[in-house]
């Protein structure tokens, strides 16, 4: 722009004295010349810092503001090298004075028939638009480092906020005992956050629940265990030297310890049950299996026995396992009925699901105890008789159902009898194996 500037101005000041002067044969050469530049500097207002200096045949002549910079004037070093142009020039001129900073000019000689008579310099002060920018620069940096802080305030407060439940987390996960599960986080709103708090709390409640099943676990099975143990310390440190009492108690020690090794037995089948190599699959023929079941389940005791039904299909499942559920079942069946009662055993297919059965007219469980009995060491409260197992009989066919991908459950009435259903998918179970 300072160069279009000058050029313009340039054109102008030689269109100005052509047409002003150019007739008029009574002034000199020099004197229309200063004459015009008398009028151009009158006629000009320039911007801040920006100078137009005028000199006529070799001096100093004028400039548009009195007020010039000692670089700038009459006698200076760069006015007298302006004085000798005869081609233009433009450039910039560096000055040690810091108010000043450096002086941008072009210079432009004027001719009249081929002779140089003066030259017309515009001449810019650098140090005011540096001094600008460098004011500008500093707002824009002032600006800057008030909207970070800004930011980072807000920042700290949002993640404050967002983080408040994890510091939560933090504090209850610390507060959590073995002895103590209780701890919850209170959630709040909405969001990725709560849900943790969500799935935190979901998670300590199944610790809290399986803890618990841990010690009952433990109480139970010492309680099974310690009653043998008593048995046998107890006939052995009484037994004599009489050959007949001797026996007696190693025939009633080896029953109490055969006792024991079904119960650690039945034991490990269920921590089994949690591991993948559980089920060993293959097909199975359900009609054939089903006559099977109920030609064992016959040899368990003194019961009128039948045969309900046998499906005429295959399925994939662990034969063995479902053999064990079912003589479970009715090993159970047997336990709670007379020697008149019925038992009876069936198989059928419903819609997706392959269904096995084992009914009795026996003593019935109540309504209170027939999702109980399915627990470890549960038996029904209202049994007339007292079962001879540990009461993980039931928990291994739940196991075993469960490791297949179904289910057991029991209808049963007080004193009518009761019907295990053990319930299993047709299709494959992509689950244990």
């Amino acid at each position: 722009m300072f160069a279009e500037e000058f050029e313009a101005k340039n054109v102008s000041l030689k269109l100005q004295l052509t047409e002003e002067y150019g007739d008029r044969q009574t002034y000199s050469t020099s004197q229309k010349l200063s004459a015009f530049f008398e009028i151009l500097l009158s006629r000009q207002i320039t911007e801040d810092d920006t100078f137009l200096i005028a000199i006529v045949e070799g001096e100093f002549y004028k400039s548009s503001s009195k007020a010039l910079p000692k670089q700038l004037q009459r006698n200076s070093e760069l006015v007298e090298s302006w004085a000798k142009l005869n081609e233009s020039a433009r450039g910039e001129y560096q000055v040690s004075d810091s108010k000043i900073g450096s002086i941008l000019y072009i210079a432009e000689p004027v001719k009249i028939q081929g002779k140089t008579l003066g030259v017309f310099v515009v001449a810019h002060l650098t140090a005011g638009e540096r001094q600008e920018a460098i004011e500008a620069f500093k707002v824009v940096i002032e600006v800057t480092v008030a909207v970070l802080i800004l930011v980072v305030l807000l920042a700290w407060i949002a993640a404050g906020k967002l983080l408040a439940p994890l510091r939560s987390l933090t504090v209850t996960a610390r507060a959590i005992e073995e002895s103590d599960l209780s701890q919850r986080i209170a959630v709040k709103g909405e969001g990725e956050i709560a849900e943790l708090a969500t799935t935190f709390n979901e998670m300590m409640d199944r610790l809290e629940e399986a803890f618990a099943s841990q010690r009952n676990f433990i109480n139970d099975a010492g309680h099974e265990l310690r009653t043998p143990i008593t048995i046998v310390r107890g006939h052995l440190e009484l037994m004599g030297d009489d050959p007949q009492e001797q026996a007696e108690t190693i025939t009633l020690v080896m029953d109490e310890l055969d006792r024991m090794s079904r119960f650690v037995e039945d034991l490990v089948l269920l921590a089994k049950a949690e591991q993948s190599d559980f089920l060993h699959l293959e097909t199975v023929d359900v009609g054939a299996l089903t006559e099977e079941l109920f030609a064992k389940a016959k040899a368990l005791g003194n019961r009128n026995w039948e045969l309900d039904a046998a499906a005429s299909c295959c399925i994939v499942a662990d034969r063995q396992r479902i053999t064990q559920a079912i003589v479970n079942l009715a090993q159970n069946a047997v336990q709670h009925t007379m020697s008149d009662d019925i038992i009876a055993i069936g198989s059928a297919v419903s819609g997706s699901e392959m269904r096995f059965w084992v009914r009795d007219t026996g003593e019935g469980i109540a309504k209170i105890d027939q999702d109980r009995i399915f627990e470890r060491f549960a038996r029904a409260a209202n049994s007339r008789r007292r079962s001879e197992g540990a009461g993980l009989g039931l928990s291994i066919v739940r196991a075993i159902a469960e490791a297949h991908g179904g289910k057991v459950y029991v209808n049963s009435q007080l004193g009518i009898g009761a019907t295990f259903a053990f319930i299993l998918p047709i299709e494959p179970f992509e689950g244990k194996r």
